[in-house]
């Protein structure tokens, strides 16, 4: 019984350690681009080594973020209190951790098809290079945006084993929005970025400039997401869920406060899950139903 509890505190530290509930962010539009490419819902095979290899990437590149950013964790009041400057995992523990999921990655990756397979180390590189760019650039907003971007067009490939157009605009939808609201939960920490030398476009630009930047890319997003309507021949559902998620967006924007975790928190992570999940229920009640 003991065992059994050691086991699942272990799960549960690094459910938290990965912020596993964040998910909801790239699987909504993965999800979206397997039913555009199969034209329905996909097999089942599909299906699950598709989830399986989101996941496992997910899990694998959060996790290795959390070990190179350790020492900049240690010394930001805002996350000094995560699992590995309180020491509640071990970094080297953790690293096991990122290579297993890696490894069950490029195994899902190879159920797929050959495609998938050939792409697994690029996906690796991508969103396991995403944790060095804040060292060097203002731009690891967009570059992890362009990382979690893969989701959708990795769940096209895992449907077709082909390239397309569609997915392109998919991922190039999730790259700005994830940029957008990474830039409005970066703004909370301009002082610390700026005094240890590290780039965010709210420390190289301003807080206002930021945010204006982060409001232009979601202006962006949205348009992309109307230049869908065409291309897919989508429905006045899908419109509903876009009118939506602008309402959503335009709350997020109102409600930046940098000072106010919980209202950052609120702005950058809740209310985006919610417009992930709004824009995945009415474009498949678009597609399914209409």
């Amino acid at each position: 019984m003991e065992y059994a509890r050691k086991i699942g505190s272990k799960i549960k530290l690094y459910g938290e350690l990965v912020m596993f509930s964040h998910t909801l962010f790239s699987l909504p539009f993965a999800m979206i681009s397997m039913i555009w490419a199969a034209g329905g819902l996909p097999s089942s095979r599909i299906m699950l080594w598709g989830l399986i290899a989101l996941i496992a990437a997910r899990n694998g590149a959060n996790a290795f973020n959390r070990v190179v950013d350790r020492v900049f964790d240690e010394q930001n009041p805002r996350t000094a209190h995560r699992h590995l400057p309180r020491k509640l995992l071990d970094a080297k523990e953790v690293l096991v951790f990122v290579v297993v999921n890696y490894a069950i990655f490029i195994f899902s990756a190879a159920m797929l098809n050959t495609l998938c397979f050939i792409l697994s180390p690029v996906a690796i590189f991508l969103i396991s290079s995403y944790s060095y760019t804040k060292r060097f650039t203002f731009l690891s907003h967009l570059y992890l945006g362009f990382s979690i971007a893969s989701a959708p067009i990795g769940a096209w490939f895992a449907v077709t084993g082909k390239f397309a157009f569609t997915p392109f605009i998919l991922g190039t939808v999730v790259m700005l929005w994830i940029a957008g609201f990474d830039i409005i939960y970066g703004s909370q920490d301009i002082d610390f970025d700026r005094s240890h030398g590290l780039w965010s476009i709210p420390s190289f630009f301003g807080l206002k400039n930021g945010l204006r930047i982060a409001a232009g890319l979601h202006a962006i997003m949205v348009l992309l997401l109307i230049a869908l309507i065409p291309i897919r021949h989508l429905g006045w559902l899908y419109i509903l869920g876009i009118i939506i998620a602008i309402a959503l967006l335009m709350v997020e924007h109102r409600i930046i406060k940098p000072s106010n975790r919980k209202r950052m928190n609120i702005a950058s992570y809740n209310l985006n899950q919610v417009i992930s999940m709004v824009i995945l229920f009415c474009t498949m009640g678009d597609f399914f139903l209409l």
